[in-house]
């Protein structure tokens, strides 16, 4: 991406908007991955296959010189659960929300440069990301929702994780403990 920080890699969907002429309404974008772009999310997201991966935004002006882009990454995934290792087909949508200014920008420098102070909200939007250039990349930033959206430890429906049962000598030694304990509670 090329609006404030820099990937090791570049995003397998990676689709760079120019941003320095935006219409009025704003812009749509639509990004579809093909087959080897699924296969490269897949393997960085440590999925067993994405079947597809779609982002419908729309990149639009913000207040004066900012750029707002909004809307939906939608996939379907296989993962393999993390108790049985059996895969998991799992739909994902997740909003896409992000407003960039650039370097340059009043706004931006404000409560930093002039020492004043930043109030953030926990529950709030997230704070606007530094622009540099004149490109956003919104495949990549859609990668980024899309990464959020997938669960980090999926189940398959039904199956527990249990814990190992106690042999007999650990039993014993833990039931030694409890009479010790509540003989020890009994005498104060």
């Amino acid at each position: 991406m090329k609006h404030g920080h820099e990937p090791a890699e570049k995003s397998p969907v990676s689709f760079d908007v120019n941003v320095t002429r935006l219409p009025q309404k704003g812009m749509p974008v639509v990004i579809e991955a093909n087959e080897k772009q699924l296969a490269a999310l897949a393997e960085a997201h440590d999925l067993l296959s994405v079947r597809n991966f779609r982002a419908e935004l729309h990149v639009g002006s913000w207040k004066r010189n900012g750029v707002k882009v909004s809307g939906i990454v939608a996939a379907d995934i296989v993962q393999a659960c993390v108790v049985t290792l059996d895969p998991i087909d799992t739909h994902i949508e997740e909003q896409v929300s992000a407003l960039f200014l650039p370097e340059d920008s009043k706004l931006g420098r404000e409560g930093f440069e002039t020492g004043g102070e930043i109030m953030l909200d926990a529950e709030g939007p997230d704070s606007p990301e530094i622009l540099s250039g004149d490109t956003i990349d919104a495949g990549a930033l859609s990668e980024e929702f899309f990464s959020l959206a997938i669960d980090p430890y999926p189940r398959k429906s039904g199956v527990a994780l249990e814990a190992p049962e106690a042999d007999a000598g650990e039993a014993a030694v833990e039931g030694e403990l409890q009479r010790k304990l509540r003989s020890l509670i009994d005498k104060s």
